[in-house]
């Protein structure tokens, strides 16, 4: 139910005490906030993220290059915690004026190129390496389902997994309307999924890849809190179906706990360097 008692006032002004979970590090300005450099690896591809399913994102594919052979998709991952405003550092802004994660840095060239965005970076590795984006006529569908999912995630997270499991009061207005997108989203990619074994079609492709981070949780159970039984994710079995298939993949099984700092010490792994850093893991 909506708040009779508020009123928005003629100029909005920011309230630090009014910000719920994250009033700490929220602000409506952008920039570096403190001076702290980036640590840096011996690879060509430096990835600073968090197991967020954003994150995920970036690990499951530098991970499924790896599997498919691609030696020089070595890469060095450091963890960046967002909750503690490590995107605030210097050296993070520097290569992401948006302060978010993932964020790339790619010096396998003449001179180092910076890449934000999940999508983004997904586009630039799948060009990079040839792989996981065709080439021919079915390159825009696998494109249109990738932009599906980066234009759907604020209202999945921001949105639904914001007003129901973060904000510091419940309000029925906003829990109603991102639950029903929510559902629409995955009934969205449950008719898909009817038709084709994989978003983009015959073959697993980076649309894939970003879509699995955000959909698996809600399938397992393991985000918003109860907001599998919520929404009634039971229904969508095409989901299903597609979730635990990705799911066995050696490549996302690996992804998946990269950058995790939370769970089992065993199923955490803060900074990955190489693939001898899984030994002893549980993925």
């Amino acid at each position: 139910m909506a708040d009779p008692t508020y009123t928005p006032p003629e100029v909005w002004i920011h309230d630090a005490e009014n910000g719920g979970r994250f009033a700490s590090i929220n602000r409506p300005t952008a920039g570096a906030r403190q001076t702290s450099p980036l640590p840096v690896g011996d690879h060509d591809f430096q990835l600073y993220s968090l197991a967020t399913p954003n994150g995920v994102k970036a690990t499951i594919m530098f991970e499924e290059l790896l599997e498919a052979g691609y030696s020089e998709a070595e890469y060095d991952a450091w963890t960046v915690n967002i909750s503690d405003g490590d995107q605030f550092g210097s050296g993070f802004v520097d290569l992401n004026p948006n302060s978010k994660i993932p964020t790339l840095l790619d010096r396998s060239g003449t001179e180092p190129v910076r890449v934000f965005e999940s999508g983004a970076i997904l586009m630039h590795l799948a060009e990079k390496f040839g792989a996981f984006l065709p080439t021919d006529h079915t390159r825009a569908e696998v494109l249109s389902w990738l932009f599906w999912q980066v234009g759907s995630a604020p209202f999945i997270g921001g949105g639904f997994g914001h007003f129901y499991a973060y904000a510091p009061e419940k309000y029925e207005y906003p829990i109603n309307r991102y639950a029903m997108e929510t559902k629409r989203l995955f009934d969205v990619a449950d008719q898909r999924l009817a038709e084709q074994e994989f978003l983009g079609g015959m073959d697993y492709t980076i649309a894939d890849i970003a879509t699995f981070p955000w959909l698996a949780p809600f399938v397992f159970g393991g985000i918003y809190g109860d907001a599998q039984t919520f929404l009634s994710i039971h229904e969508y079995t095409h989901v299903e179906r597609w979730v635990k298939q990705l799911a066995e993949r050696p490549a996302v099984r690996r992804g998946r706990i990269v950058n995790k700092a939370w769970g089992e010490d065993d199923e955490q792994l803060l900074e990955r360097h190489s693939a001898a850093d899984f030994e002893g893991k549980t993925f």
